[in-house]
């Protein structure tokens, strides 16, 4: 059989660059993805800079990692890096560095320093400007004389990658970028973006499991975390831990799952306290499922179209952790602000998510019932595969339960429900006890 001919195509530079802009980034969410990069080269500080200065203007990420060798730096900036990713790192798609920052400016510049025996600088640039003009994948190499001062200064103390973005269209208004509105959006976004990593990275500012603590600063003021299940609240509830195993194809993993009840506002250790934990979505939509891949937050609030948002569950939070080695099955998107809870899990999620669900309303319902949930104390996570810990009989009663509650509330009356348990509790204890309706 004949060999089959072919011809290479290879895509137009400028224009494929430009579509690349709109692959899904805002302003937050592209600094998080080269903060993603930092965290991945081992930094243990991280600081941001959004500097005013009218058409001059630029915004500086500069970490205090690993480093960069010369032919890792050319390579850092090739549209879908030939390099392998370890598991567990924050990258995914070798798009991330170039597509985040060329969506917020028309030129991004890559300083590494890899070694602190020798003081020799390597230096990239993007320039989309030039690659429209060529139509040519080109790679600038400017020399250290045309960085900012503050990038010699990170760099000359010791290892680490500064990233500059320049030629900000998509943040600076065209017409006039040196006015006040100017600075005041610089300044807006400022505020807006230090709130984004406080949340996204809330794991590594608190210090993660296996030690990795990171510090950054937003013009040089330290950011908080904001950790949505409130763990300094004495009053929270935490359920039981889940672990389920699923497996997709050829790909198999974990998935854990930690389910919190946020106290009532009154039951809060203040009201500032209460206003801080309702999130950048407000109570109703920060409930739901909080996804982390490798410690970092991809999604913040929503059921996934497991159930409804209510006013009644605003208080339900559970976070939903898995490795890298499941990308695939999620499905995470290049700007990693969105991914897709596979069949599979979704089935398995359900009754722990109406559980929690239905704590939640009942908390909030009356207040006066929530020492019931006193007794709720973190256990052994333990697999999604019940038949193994209960009889078939148990689980379909408890099955059952959870249905009742769950319809309650969708259909307003789980107060009607609960006056129905009263009765069950004194007249058949054992059948609301196998439903998991006695309180």
């Amino acid at each position: 059989m004949a060999s089959p001919k072919f011809e290479s195509i290879t895509p137009s530079a400028a224009r494929l660059t430009e579509s690349l802009r709109d692959i899904g980034y805002d302003f937050p969410s592209a600094v998080a993805d080269l903060v993603d990069n930092s965290v991945s080269a081992g930094a243990t500080n991280v600081d941001i800079f959004i500097e005013f200065d009218g058409p001059e203007s630029y915004v500086l990420i500069a970490d205090d990692g690993i480093g960069m060798s010369e032919n890792l730096l050319t390579e850092a900036l090739r549209y879908g890096t030939r390099r392998d990713y370890q598991q567990g790192e924050l990258g995914r798609y070798g798009l991330g560095l170039k597509t985040a920052s060329l969506s917020q400016c028309r030129a991004v510049t890559v300083a590494t320093r890899k070694s602190t025996r020798a003081s020799r600088l390597y230096v990239r640039t993007l320039d989309l400007d030039v690659i429209s003009e060529v139509d040519q994948w080109l790679v600038l190499r400017p020399g250290r004389e045309n960085l900012p001062q503050r990038a010699l200064t990170y760099l000359t103390e010791g290892t680490g990658t500064v990233v500059i973005w320049d030629k900000l269209d998509r943040v600076l208004p065209e017409n006039r970028p040196e006015g006040g509105w100017a600075r005041r959006r610089l300044d807006a976004l400022a505020k807006r973006t230090a709130a984004h990593l406080g949340m996204v990275f809330h794991r590594f500012l608190e210090g993660t499991r296996d030690g990795h603590q990171v510090t950054i600063t937003m013009n040089g003021e330290k950011i908080e975390p904001w950790n949505p299940f409130a763990p300094h609240e004495p009053a929270r509830k935490e359920l039981p831990r889940q672990r389920f195993e699923i497996t997709v194809g050829s790909i198999t993993g974990s998935v854990r799952m930690n389910r919190y009840v946020l106290p009532s506002k009154e039951h809060f250790s203040s009201p500032d306290q209460f206003e801080l934990m309702s999130g950048p979505l407000k109570w109703n939509r920060q409930q739901g499922l909080y996804i982390y891949r490798a410690n970092r937050l991809v999604q913040w609030g929503g059921w996934n179209g497991i159930r409804g948002i209510d006013e009644h569950t605003k208080m339900a939070r559970a976070s939903l952790d898995f490795d890298t080695d499941l990308d695939d099955v999620f499905n995470i998107n290049v700007a990693k602000v969105r991914v897709t809870v596979p069949v599979q899990l979704r089935q398995m999620l359900e009754r722990p998510i109406n559980e929690l669900c239905s704590r939640a309303d009942e908390a909030y319902r009356k207040a006066d019932r929530t020492s019931e949930m006193g007794s709720l104390k973190p256990s052994v996570p333990r697999q999604a595969v019940w038949n193994g810990l209960e009889s078939a009989e148990t689980t379909a009663m408890k099955d059952a339960g959870l249905a009742l509650r769950a319809a309650s509330m969708q259909a307003g009356e789980y107060a009607a429900l609960l006056r129905i348990v009263a009765i069950l509790e004194a007249e058949a204890p054992a059948v609301a006890q196998g439903l998991g309706l006695n309180t």
